[in-house]
């Protein structure tokens, strides 16, 4: 997100910094977009995404001593917000593993179809393989879920995704490719599932 010509992000963090109430105000109004922007792109829709907004401008707020100016504040929020995804994803105890009983008759037939032809879906089937790719995606760990995100799906490049996680470019290709394995891994699985 690119900074906002009109707002003046130095003085309303200065302003922020000596507790002025109002500027806090205009500092989360100004930010909210990019968060929610990324929660709904990281997280799964079941998730009270309010909830974790709030947990980011916390965060935000705690850490305000922390922001050196070396980056743009944005980009230092979204590492934030980015950060506060991943550890919430890795607080779910459990993953969920979805039966062919649990897919939409949609996304079903679209598993069959995929299973039984190797031709490209059409674009009826879109919304379906959209939410079939986030039920596997949901199977994954946290990170390897993160990495596939901002990789394939937001189609960073692998030193933006660097920028935004902190892992070196070595470490997010490794982890790619890993993730990819396990996500056709999922894949195959469930479509085993479907021939039987």
């Amino acid at each position: 997100m690119s900074e906002d010509q009109s707002f003046d992000l130095a003085g309303c963090l200065q302003r922020v910094r000596t507790r002025d109430q109002i500027a806090a105000r205009e500092l989360v109004e100004h930010l909210y977009p990019l968060v929610i922007r990324i929660i709904r792109g990281h997280l799964p829709r079941r998730v009270l995404e309010q909830d974790i907004a709030q947990e980011v401008f916390l965060k935000m707020f705690t850490r305000m001593d922390q922001y050196q100016g070396a980056v743009p504040f944005s980009h230092w929020v979204s590492r934030i917000a980015i950060t506060t995804c991943i550890d919430h994803l890795r607080a779910q105890k459990r993953r969920p593993e979805y039966r062919l009983a649990d897919l939409s008759e949609q996304e079903a037939d679209l598993l069959e179809a995929t299973a039984v032809s190797s031709n490209a879906i059409g674009p009826d089937d879109a919304l379906a393989s959209r939410e079939l790719l986030f039920k596997l995606l949901d199977q994954l760990n946290p990170d390897d879920r993160m990495v596939i995100q901002l990789l394939d799906l937001d189609q960073n490049s692998i030193a933006e995704v660097s920028q935004l996680t902190g892992w070196n470019g070595s470490l997010v290709k490794v982890r790619a490719f890993r993730a990819r394995r396990k996500l056709q891994k999922l894949f195959s699985e469930l479509k085993k599932k479907e021939g039987t």
